[in-house]
């Protein structure tokens, strides 16, 4: 855990991939240029990191984290069903991190899921 007591955002993420019907995290458009400009081949750059699909901030009154979550889902599962295991996991697994790791009993966490894209299965057999 860093310094300054920030969950990690990839345990934020292995949470939200553990969910079925989700089939990765989007990166936010700052990643998204930054991976764009890059030297090095897409490969290698953040934008294929999980982590990139969140973003974890502090509340404005030092109580506690606020996580968004940016899902991309495959058809077939019902988005809000979906949405809600996402916001139900990360928060679990967050809240596990940082009690694991002596955080006050008192920390609030916050989640929110965006739905980014659904993505088609893949109906090759």
């Amino acid at each position: 855990m860093p310094a300054t007591g920030t969950p990690p955002p990839g345990v934020a993420a292995a949470a939200a991939l553990t969910v079925p019907g989700v089939v990765g995290l989007q990166p936010r458009l700052a990643h998204r240029l930054a991976a764009a400009v890059s030297p090095t081949w897409p490969e290698t750059t953040a934008q294929h990191a999980p982590e990139a699909g969140v973003r974890i901030d502090r509340v404005p009154d030092g109580s506690g984290w606020h996580i968004e979550v940016r899902c991309v889902l495959t058809e077939g599962h019902r988005v809000v069903d979906t949405a809600r295991d996402v916001h139900d996991r990360v928060r679990a697994a967050v809240l596990s991190h940082l009690a694991a790791h002596d955080a006050p009993v008192a920390v609030t966490v916050t989640v929110t899921v965006t739905v980014t894209r659904i993505a088609a299965r893949d109906r090759t057999v």
